[in-house]
């Protein structure tokens, strides 16, 4: 008598699969959940089920089971989807959602808001209506969602923070100042584009980092160039990192 642990042909197999998936209902599937059969057996069977409209094909390796509702068929919940997109490639909040994260904003984005550093990501997993920014740092994969969300705050000049520029400010510090940020942020910021480079610049020496450090910063920076900090014009040193001058912006 045959097992789950030891099936010989692939219509047993297809048998099998098809069995897992109507006990198990409506959820996301992949070729590691059928782990205890034969890996080929379990990619043809999956493939003609999806074939035959009993699942759908969402990307390489990765099948939705649906179920009807009263609004037609169910779709995969997004945050589920995200978070499996997340396994396969680094992926961090971008946006509204990395301010909201930092506490820049109480606000919700209309449309998810993601950036990776892949090329690209499934539109089926992320969303059809998520904005995708890829290419990203490979650096980036070594950070956590806050760090690489101050960095893709950075690289918006600011601009998604609800917060006064005075406030903003504050916050920014806070947030740079806390377990080791900056020291981390140092060693991915070289592949960033200059703007962020002079705004962390300006963020250590009022925090008081090593002057050592912050002298690689500065020699990383065309002198003749000046950066637009949006509300970190603020910053106390904003000027002597190269941010273009804001009238009545006082600096904190």
């Amino acid at each position: 008598m045959r097992t789950d642990a030891a099936p010989s042909n692939q219509r047993y197999v297809t048998k099998l699969v098809r069995h897992r998936l109507e006990r198990g209902g409506e959820r996301l599937w992949r070729f590691e959940d059928f782990r205890d059969l034969p890996f080929p057996a379990v990619a043809k069977a999956l493939s003609r089920l999806a074939r035959s409209g009993e699942i759908e094909r969402l990307s390489k390796g990765v099948y939705f089971r649906t179920r009807q509702t009263t609004f037609g068929e169910s779709r995969p919940n997004p945050a589920a989807m995200q978070k499996l997109a997340s396994r396969r490639t680094t992926v961090f909040p971008a946006g509204t959602a990395a301010a909201n994260l930092l506490g820049f904003t109480t606000q919700s984005a209309g449309r998810a808001e993601v950036a990776t550093s892949a090329l690209s990501l499934p539109r089926k997993l992320v969303g059809s209506e998520t904005v995708v920014h890829t290419r990203r740092p490979e650096a980036w994969t070594s950070l956590s969602d806050s760090d690489a969300a101050l960095l893709d705050f950075l690289r918006r000049k600011g601009k998604p923070t609800e917060l006064s520029p005075a406030a903003t400010v504050q916050r920014v510090l806070a947030i740079v100042s806390e377990d080791g940020r900056f020291e981390r942020l140092l060693k991915v910021v070289q592949s960033e584009p200059p703007r962020v480079r002079a705004m962390l610049g300006a963020l250590g020496q009022q925090l008081g980092k090593s002057p050592k450090s912050l002298e690689k910063l500065r020699a990383s920076l065309n002198p003749l160039s000046r950066f637009d900090f949006g509300p970190l014009t603020a910053l106390r040193f904003a000027r002597e990192w190269q941010a273009k001058e804001h009238p009545r912006r006082a600096a904190v």
